[in-house]
């Protein structure tokens, strides 16, 4: 098995740790840009609010809006986050005005509670933009229950919420406009389906039980703070597809809980409110959400975490009992995420993961093909943007097959399979780099040779897509000849060369893609 994890282009972990780095180069910028950008807008925010002479809880309030405006609007195109940005206080106001008019009415607010949860996950269908609005409606719920918020709050809540908004899209369009003038990153289109087998149908039905779960649950730990295991649930089930990503997703909240609440009884309590350290600990927090946001959910919790405990201790109501109770809260919202993908309408981690991988491989080809085209004198769109969608692939295959790779997995054979599924997949995208610059230069084109090695990358592609009884074993066979042909063209011909690597990425990718997941090694 280690041999079959060295083979595509025999990379060592030094060669890892320089492609890692140099991977990380343009990414670490951009990360560090948009965090110091939501740093900046989400204090505006705060501070429009207090010069407008809001109170503390209004203004803690506007401080979440700005929050979730920078973090969850993420439409491809500067003029699509334009219009989910006015959009959010059409969709979230009127759920803050009924969570205020039901705060003394458990039964009617528990119920309202779980129908915005339901509506708020089905909204995903409709892209980002469903999701960001999604997203901004239940936690509008939710701050009117952190925050007890009740009508004769509402005009103060609803001012600090428009100030945060323009606040955040003041900063965000005008005075720090990343996005201006980028290309529109690519958004992966989700997968079909209808009725109850639709993802997000079948994801609105399964956070609608963890959250009943939750609720009632967190209920009987706590009549104040039973909100906090709702909410827990709820984000448990943002961005995963299967029973194996919600169980891994939900260990990494627990677990960064932990630590936050640990940092919390050491930063949180002894500043006990104090303006100053509270300020700046809380901008350091909201800096580490959006940097640690796309590559770690526990770091992103434990800033989380950290965040909310400052902000108990500012409004006075913290105590080393309240961190405790969050933690409990946490681990019911946890086991209720648990239930609910275990018993209702269930997607194992297989099953997710074979539809990204083929989307994976599809893209590939779709990549090579452009090559070719290219190789054969013929015009169109640059590869970036397909390139660009390989990539949002690629992550989405590591993020679906990261339960099986898991250090705690006792599933030796399948964590196996998967890291040489991703060391494959991993090959396939170098390879098509290296064709796509290939392709750029003139020399290479027009050579019968790029033909029909591309030919034969498309069938290998055919091959992957409808497997044959017995075609693993052959495919396997014929990675080999592919593999030596690899030193057959001139040093100069870089295409030929990456062709033959590609070719021979995707015949060994039918050896594990073939095999039964309980199969053993």
């Amino acid at each position: 098995m280690e041999k079959s994890l060295r083979k595509p282009g025999g990379r060592t972990p030094a060669h890892l740790l320089r492609r890692t780095v140099a991977t990380l180069g343009p990414d670490h910028s951009r990360r560090a840009r948009v965090s110091s950008r939501a740093v900046v807008g989400i204090g505006l925010a705060v501070t429009v609010c207090a010069l407008a002479g809001l109170p503390l809880q209004a203004a803690v309030a506007g401080g979440l809006v700005a929050l979730l405006a920078l973090f969850t609007v993420a439409d491809t195109t500067v003029r699509g986050q334009a219009v989910s940005t006015a959009l959010l206080p059409v969709v979230g106001f009127p759920v803050l005005a009924l969570a205020a008019f039901l705060h003394e009415l458990p039964l009617a607010r528990d119920a309202a509670f779980l129908a915005v949860v339901f509506a708020g996950v089905y909204a995903r269908r409709w892209g980002p933009r469903g999701n960001a609005l999604g997203i901004f409606a239940f936690m509008q719920f939710f701050a009117a229950q952190f925050l007890h918020t009740v009508p004769d709050h509402l005009p103060q809540v609803f001012a600090a919420g428009l100030l945060a908004l323009l606040a955040a899209a003041l900063t965000r369009f005008v005075l720090w406009p990343i996005e201006r003038g980028a290309r529109p990153q690519p958004a992966i289109a989700p997968v079909d389906g209808r009725g109850l087998s639709r993802p997000t149908t079948r994801q609105a039905f399964q956070a609608l039980v963890a959250c009943g779960f939750a609720l009632a649950a967190g209920q009987a730990l706590s009549l104040d703070r039973w909100y906090w295991a709702v909410g827990a649930a709820w984000w448990i089930f943002v961005n995963t597809a299967s029973r194996g990503e919600t169980l891994v997703r939900g260990f990494r909240r627990v677990l960064g809980t932990v630590t936050g609440l640990a940092a919390g009884l050491l930063v949180a309590v002894p500043a006990d409110g104090a303006l100053a350290p509270t300020l700046a600990v809380v901008a350091c927090c909201v800096f580490g959400i959006f940097y640690t946001a796309p590559l770690s959910y526990s770091w992103m919790m434990f800033f989380v975490t950290l965040m909310v405990g400052m902000l108990y201790g500012l409004l006075g109501v913290l105590h080393p009992g309240l961190l405790g109770l969050r933690l409990e809260e946490t681990a019911v919202g946890a086991l209720g995420a648990a239930l609910a993908v275990a018993l209702v309408l269930p997607v194992t981690t297989h099953a997710a993961t074979e539809v990204w991988i083929r989307r994976a491989v599809h893209c590939v080809h779709e990549c090579a093909l452009d090559a070719a085209r290219r190789l054969a004198g013929g015009q169109g769109d640059g590869p970036e943007a397909r390139i660009a969608e390989l990539e949002l692939l690629l992550g989405r295959v590591r993020l679906s097959v990261a339960p099986l790779v898991h250090p705690l997995s006792p599933l030796r054979a399948r964590k196996a399979r998967a890291r040489q599924v991703l060391a494959l997949l991993d090959d396939c995208a170098r390879q098509i780099h290296g064709l796509t610059e290939a392709a750029a230069d003139p020399a290479a084109s027009h050579d019968a040779r790029l033909t029909a090695a591309c030919e034969r990358v498309e069938a290998a592609v055919r091959r992957l897509a409808a497997p044959a009884p017995g075609q693993a074993a052959a495919a396997h066979g014929a990675g080999a000849p592919a593999a030596a042909a690899a030193a057959e063209p001139p040093p100069g011909d870089r295409a030929l060369a990456h062709l033959h690597a590609l070719e021979a990425a995707l015949h060994q990718l039918a050896t594990p893609l073939h095999t039964h997941p309980r199969a053993a090694a």
